[in-house]
C-alpha cells in the first residue's frame, strides 16, 4: 500500500524537452545499450507538473553492475545556477532517464536528487520507441507499507503523463515536421491512419490488462486492489449494449452514416453519367463538324474543275474558229 504527502495528479511534458532529451542521448550513447540522465526544470502548480526544460548530465555505469554509478555534481549545480540566471521561474522538478524501463538503481539515483529538491519526479523517455503511445512514462517515489506488518520500501508510483506544448512551440514543432510530412498524403488518408494507430495502442492495453489478471489468478502478482478498482471503473463505464434505449440510438445513427453514403453514391453516379453524355455530345459534334467541312471542300474542287474544263472547251473552240477563218482567207486568196 503506498503512501506519499503529495502525490502529483498529471505531469505535463512540452516537446522541448523530447527534443532536449533526444539530441542528447543520439551524442551521448548511440549505437549503445547505455542510457542517459539529465534534469527536469518546470513548476508545479495545483499537483500538476509541468516540465518545461531540462538539460544534460554526465553519468556512466557498469553494465554488469547497476549499483555502479556516476554523476557529476559539480556539473550539475554550475548548470543550475545558470539556468536560475537565464530564468527564475524553472525550479528543479526531478530528474529523467532513456530507460526504456525502470531499473533497480532508480531508486538510488532519486535518492540523490532529493539533495536537490524534496520530491523528485521521474520521467523515462523512450527515444526509440516500438509501441504505439507516447514515449513517456512518469514516476513518483513513495513509502510501501506492506500488510504482514515488515518495515517500509521505497516504490515507484506511476503517474499519468501527457504531451503539451505553448503556442510557439507548436509553430516550431509544425516547422520540424514539414520535412517528416509526406504531402502527396490526403487528410482522409491521415485520419483513417490515426485511428488505426489508436485502436492499435487500445489493444495492447488491453492485452496488458489480460496478462495481468491472468498473472494474479494463477498467483504469480499479488492483487492491486487500487488497479482492480479502476478496473471496475472501467467496466462500469461500458454501455449496456443489450438495452433497447442503446440499441435504437446505435440503430440510428447506423443509418444516418448509410444514407450519407447512399446519396453521395448517387451523386457520383449521376454526376459520372452527365460526364459520359456530355462527352458523347461533344464527339457527336466535331465527327459533324469533320463532316462538313469535308464536303464543302469536295464541292469546291468540283467546281474549280468543271470551270477549268469549261475554259478549256471555250479555248479549243476559238482555236477552231481561228483555224476555219484561216483556211477560208487562204481559198480566196488562190481563187
Amino acid at each position: 500500500m503506498p503512501t506519499s504527502t503529495t502525490t502529483p495528479e498529471l505531469v505535463k511534458v512540452h516537446p522541448l524537452v523530447l527534443l532536449s532529451v533526444t539530441d542528447h542521448f543520439f551524442r551521448a550513447a548511440r549505437n549503445t545499450k547505455k542510457r542517459v540522465v539529465g534534469v527536469l526544470l518546470g513548476q508545479v502548480v495545483d499537483n500538476v507538473v509541468n516540465v518545461a526544460n531540462s538539460y544534460a548530465l554526465p553519468f556512466e555505469e557498469d553494465e554488469k553492475d547497476s549499483s555502479v554509478w556516476f554523476l557529476d555534481h559539480n556539473y550539475h549545480e554550475a548548470m543550475y545556477d545558470m539556468f536560475k540566471k537565464v530564468n527564475a521561474k524553472e525550479k528543479m522538478i526531478g530528474w529523467y532517464h532513456t530507460g526504456p524501463k525502470l531499473r533497480p538503481s532508480d531508486l538510488e539515483i532519486n535518492e540523490l536528487f532529493k539533495r536537490y529538491v524534496p520530491n523528485p519526479v521521474l520521467v523515462i523517455v523512450d527515444v526509440r520507441p516500438k509501441d504505439i503511445g507516447l514515449p513517456t512514462d512518469a514516476y513518483f517515489a513513495v513509502d510501501e507499507i506492506h500488510d504482514d506488518g515488515t518495515a517500509t520500501t521505497k516504490t515507484f508510483n506511476h503517474i499519468p503523463s501527457s504531451i503539451e506544448a505553448e503556442e510557439a512551440e507548436e509553430i516550431g514543432v509544425e516547422h520540424l515536421l514539414r520535412d517528416i510530412k509526406d504531402n502527396a498524403v490526403g487528410t482522409l488518408s491521415s485520419q483513417i491512419t490515426d485511428q488505426l494507430d489508436s485502436l492499435k495502442g487500445l489493444q495492447q492495453r488491453l492485452e496488458e490488462i489480460g496478462d495481468y489478471l491472468v498473472k494474479v489468478v494463477n498467483g504469480e502478482l499479488p492483487v492491486n486492489h487500487q488497479i482492480i478498482y479502476n478496473l471496475q471503473d472501467v467496466f462500469n463505464l461500458l454501455p449496456n449494449l443489450t438495452a433497447p434505449e442503446t440499441v435504437k440510438s446505435f440503430a440510428v445513427a447506423t443509418n444516418d452514416e448509410l444514407l450519407v453514403i447512399y446519396l453521395s453514391s448517387l451523386a457520383r453516379a449521376v454526376i459520372a453519367l452527365h460526364n459520359l453524355i456530355e462527352n458523347k455530345l461533344s464527339n457527336r459534334e466535331e465527327e459533324d463538324k469533320k463532316e462538313t467541312d469535308g464536303g464543302g471542300d469536295g464541292k469546291s474542287k468540283d467546281k474549280e474543275k468543271e470551270k477549268d474544263k469549261d475554259a478549256k472547251e471555250s479555248k479549243e473552240g476559238k482555236d477552231g474558229m481561228e483555224a476555219k477563218e484561216e483556211k477560208g482567207d487562204k481559198g480566196k486568196e488562190k481563187k
